[in-house]
């Protein structure tokens, strides 16, 4: 008596298309679509050695060595001995080093001693600092190429001539 057609689905639309809630077999959109969790150094760790990554971290014990992340932050019973680069450094507890970063945030618990390098850097009353502020240096702009004398000599003659 009563016959169903499909309007939506493969057959309708002559291809064949995953259901929505079924996850991509592609790794790259997974990763991409997984919010990334920061790496945590609890207070209870003292780790000697040097750590590389592409994540966060945020540290709460002691490293003694360098760090080398996409971004750090030194919790207040936080401690780093060593050199920290990052794009991002929020700084609660100590650092005994120098850091290279984009970004770099003081908060009123801080102890930096050492030089940082940055493209802004942010401080809080109370945050202790000792060593030089050095603001990254851009690369100048390329100079504007003036038009050769002869081509501004050519039109000159033409319009004398």
């Amino acid at each position: 008596m009563f016959s169903k057609q499909a309007k939506s689905g493969p057959k309708a639309s002559g291809r064949a298309e995953a259901p929505a809630s079924l996850p991509s077999s592609n790794p790259a959109d997974a990763t991409r679509r997984t919010p990334k969790v920061a790496s945590l150094l609890s207070a209870d760790l003292t780790i000697e050695g040097c750590i590389e990554g592409e994540g966060e971290l945020q540290l709460d014990g002691i490293l003694r060595g360098d760090v080398r992340v996409a971004r750090l932050s030194v919790g207040e019973t936080g401690h780093v001995e060593g050199c920290v680069q990052a794009d991002l450094v929020e700084v609660r507890g100590r650092i005994v080093g120098s850091i290279i970063a984009k970004q770099v945030r003081l908060y009123g618990t801080a102890y930096v001693d050492g030089d940082i390098t940055h493209e802004q850097l942010s401080m809080e009353s109370g945050a202790f600092f000792q060593g030089r502020s050095l603001k990254f240096q851009r690369p100048p702009s390329p100079i504007q190429p003036t038009p050769e004398p002869e081509v501004l000599a050519l039109a000159a003659a033409e319009t004398v001539g």
